[in-house]
């Protein structure tokens, strides 16, 4: 990974960990449990920056192939609630890149530990900002021509799977439907921080989904 892009992680994780710190500044040393929430989330939005190159006995047997597109997937967070702004909980998805005319694609699963604040205001409305760490896989499937048949052995096909470490800094949004079904939105932009591939891909996605939530009994 280049230096500026650590450095940029840096700044990321830093501004996220500030956050953290002004929310419990705000919370005023009350910090009990408030509740939780827990949902599912499907989401797109637009990778970029990969290319997939298939070798045969570490000769490459083709130009490199670029990788970018639109990705779709599905996953989920189940979130506690600390006071009234700090989250902390746990997430985990599913995202699959589909790209060029052979059908090939890159699937990228990741999960962890979250922890976000969150600001309610005009009653329904909230928005947060936080940062999830954990780790992550990608598979990637690459078809140097397109399938003809079924059920057939394919040559020309590479495949490589690999583990990296994930920050992934997000930004969202949550509408109360009522006061236990909330309508979310979040944006986030994931980094693989610690086995940089080349074909790696990663860019913006948008989620969208409901959360159930849950306020502790009262008295």
């Amino acid at each position: 990974m280049k230096p500026h892009c650590h450095s940029y992680i840096l700044r990321l994780v830093s501004l996220t960990f500030f956050a953290l710190a002004c929310s419990s500044l705000y919370a005023k040393g009350k910090m009990s449990y408030s509740g939780y929430s827990g949902g599912m989330m499907v989401h797109s939005g637009y990778v970029f920056g990969g290319e997939s190159t298939p070798l045969s006995q570490g000769v490459a047997v083709s130009e490199a192939i670029p990788m970018s597109g639109f990705p779709i997937g599905l996953g989920g967070a189940v979130r506690f609630c600390f006071g009234d702004y700090l989250r902390i909980g746990t997430e985990g998805y599913s995202s699959t890149l589909s790209y060029n005319k052979n059908a090939s694609y890159s699937r990228i699963g990741w999960g962890g530990l979250l922890a976000d604040c969150a600001f309610r205001f005009k009653e329904k409305h909230l928005l947060y900002v936080g940062l999830t760490v954990g780790g992550g896989s990608c598979k990637n499937l690459t078809l140097m021509h397109d399938t003809e048949a079924d059920w057939e052995v394919e040559e020309n096909t590479s495949y490589r799977k690999y583990a990296f470490m994930v920050l992934d800094p997000f930004v969202g949004y949550e509408y109360a439907l009522t006061s236990k079904i909330h309508l979310i939105f979040k944006l986030d932009y994931l980094f693989n921080v610690s086995n940089p591939q080349p074909d790696f891909c990663t860019g913006p996605r948008l989620y969208v989904g409901f959360m159930f939530c849950r306020e502790p009994h009262k008295g």
